[in-house]
């Protein structure tokens, strides 16, 4: 923070020193019209300076969710694939794993799904994991065949486990606060510029300026509406999980 202030200082006794040097030798010419050479490039950098910190300020967000909407479908097809390799686990234990992951799929769309609007996944989604593997390395095995059908289960369960934790991250996940709070800074200045230059828009001039603020507020609203992946206009939705339950319903039971 300091050295951003430091950097903040030192660019503005660059523009007061310039100012000065060149009033002192006589260079250049008194400019205080409102649409003169210095108002016109010091405008020009400061819209400059506001798209760039509102296009990363949507960049982010948008990568963002896309991540974690790729992520959940990654998960959801890790508990589909471990539903089918329960099925040919002996009765009833392979029934019981099926059941566990449909109750696990079932806390994820309803509670987890709010708590990650908050930023945080559920312990009890964690602990649903963690009694089903180890339910899986307890289950007794009679012959390599039924090893190789809890193994199955336990790979596709490893595979869960991390597409969650990317999941959790991504519910923690968001734009630097600086930025944001950059692109309100730049916004407002784009927006009064006209006036600390010394224009005085009346009438229809009035107009134009009306809309420029409207568009570019809705445009500041925007940037902090997605910065969450998981609330906003661009949030992630539980489809991917929605329609493993669905599948869950045409994948046959272990007997």
């Amino acid at each position: 923070m300091l050295v951003c202030i430091l950097a903040v200082v030192a660019a503005v006794g660059v523009v007061v020193a310039a100012a000065l040097l060149f009033r002192k030798f006589g260079r250049g010419s008194d400019d205080s019209d409102p649409g003169g050479a210095t108002a016109g490039h010091a405008g020009s950098m400061l819209s400059a300076l506001f798209l760039l910190v509102f296009a990363i300020a949507i960049v982010i967000p948008w990568t963002n969710a896309d991540s974690a909407r790729e992520n959940t479908y990654t998960e959801s097809r890790a508990l589909v694939e471990a539903y089918w390799a329960a099925a040919a686990l002996p009765a009833p234990q392979g029934r019981d794993v099926q059941a566990d992951l449909r109750a696990y799929t079932d806390l994820v769309v309803g509670r987890e799904w709010n708590s990650m609007k908050r930023g945080h996944v559920t312990a009890e989604g964690d602990d649903r994991l963690t009694a089903l593997r180890s339910k899986l390395n307890a289950l007794p095995v009679a012959n390599d065949d039924q090893k190789d059908d809890r193994d199955a289960v336990v790979e596709q369960l490893q595979a869960l486990a991390t597409a969650r934790g990317q999941r959790a991250l991504d519910a923690r996940t968001h734009p630097p606060a600086g930025l944001l709070y950059m692109t309100i800074l730049t916004g407002l200045v784009v927006l009064i510029f006209p006036f600390m230059a010394g224009a005085r828009p009346r009438a229809m001039t009035i107009v134009p300026l009306g809309v420029m603020a409207a568009l570019l507020g809705f445009g500041v609203f925007l940037a902090f509406d997605i910065s969450h992946v998981f609330t906003g206009a661009l949030r992630v939705k539980p489809d991917a999980y929605i329609a493993a339950q669905h599948e869950f319903q045409q994948i046959p039971e272990s007997r």
